[in-house]
């Protein structure tokens, strides 16, 4: 890793608690991040489950203060489609060759989902070391975590998946995690 902070780092070091969105209703867009904004939270990850959700997007960047990014992002063209939306960065579920290739050629901040060490050993062949531990829970919880804090210590991690607000900080408390994904934050609207 170098000394200077990549600008993934910067964004995962800016809100401990990163809401994970899913937005059905447009108009609760533009409230739901001032509201967001106004409390504290202003990374927010907009997930393309739903068929307003590049939209919303768009609505979200109107906010002073509001950094929106888009989640569940599966392959480039759906990469491309929230960029131009005004992605300020991107969260995927997993990592593909295709999908992390586009994200550095994009020079956009990048978080793959990762769950196993082989998931990890093709992020840092890829030249990544930021990643979303995903499915948190379901991947073993914070027992597995600690056990690929060993061999790859110099990666970062935002847990996101079976996460609520008691255990967050039991995750928070680890040192390789910056951020959590909090999709208890805010129901589906």
């Amino acid at each position: 890793m170098t000394d200077q902070i990549k600008p993934i780092e910067q964004l995962m070091r800016r809100a401990k608690v990163i809401p994970v969105l899913v937005i059905d209703d447009l108009a609760q867009a533009k409230p739901l991040a001032r509201a967001l904004v106004s409390s504290g939270c202003p990374v927010l990850e907009v997930t393309l489950r739903t068929d307003c959700a590049l939209q919303a997007i768009a609505e979200m960047k109107q906010v002073d203060g509001a950094i929106v990014g888009a989640g569940t992002v599966t392959n480039p063209d759906e990469m491309a489609a929230t960029i131009d939306a005004g992605a300020e960065f991107i969260v995927s579920p997993g990592l593909t060759d295709r999908l992390g290739q586009a994200a550095i050629a994009a020079d956009i901040p990048f978080l793959p989902g990762v769950a196993t060490a082989g998931d990890i050993m093709h992020g840092l062949d890829l030249g990544l070391a930021h990643f979303k531990f995903f499915p948190a829970e379901a991947s073993g919880g914070i027992p597995a975590l600690k056990a690929l804090t060993g061999p790859f210590g110099q990666c970062l991690f935002c847990p996101t998946g079976g996460i609520d607000e008691s255990s967050a900080a039991q995750w928070l408390a680890l040192d390789n995690v910056l951020c959590v994904g909090g999709s208890w934050v805010v129901p589906p609207l």
